[in-house]
């Protein structure tokens, strides 16, 4: 999968954690973990850790000014938390919240730095 396809899925997944957060505090309910938690977060975790190795590689060649290893690091281990975080309605709002607006602010300029690369490499071959 396309490192561009990868940042989009993740971001995707943010706005779906928040929304998973607010339904089960509405629902007042426990997940449970081996048929609801467990097979979403394995599924996500693997996707952050292929994720953060074409990452990490893209940013060693790319050199971008403002994107570096530790805060796609920083990104993947919060969103690694806050995945699972998302199925408990215990979990601490303004922690959970401040979390997932972080992780999705990194991938979303990670995403425009990606996006602007490729319409670069474009632009550069029509010439």
């Amino acid at each position: 999968m396309l490192l561009i396809q990868q940042t989009s899925i993740l971001i995707d997944e943010c706005d779906k954690c928040v929304s998973r957060f607010w339904q089960m505090r509405e629902e007042d309910r426990a997940p449970d973990f081996f048929a609801e938690v467990k097979p979403h977060a394995d599924e996500i975790h693997q996707l952050l850790k292929d994720w953060q190795q074409q990452a990490n590689a893209w940013i060693q060649k790319n050199r971008p000014k403002y994107m570096h290893t530790q805060q796609i690091a920083s990104a993947v281990e919060s969103m690694g938390q806050f995945v699972v975080q998302s199925f408990y309605k215990e979990t601490s709002k303004k922690r959970f919240l401040d979390a997932t607006h972080s992780a999705s602010y990194t991938l979303k300029n990670f995403y425009r730095l990606v996006k602007e690369e490729q319409t670069d490499a474009i632009e550069k071959t029509d010439d």
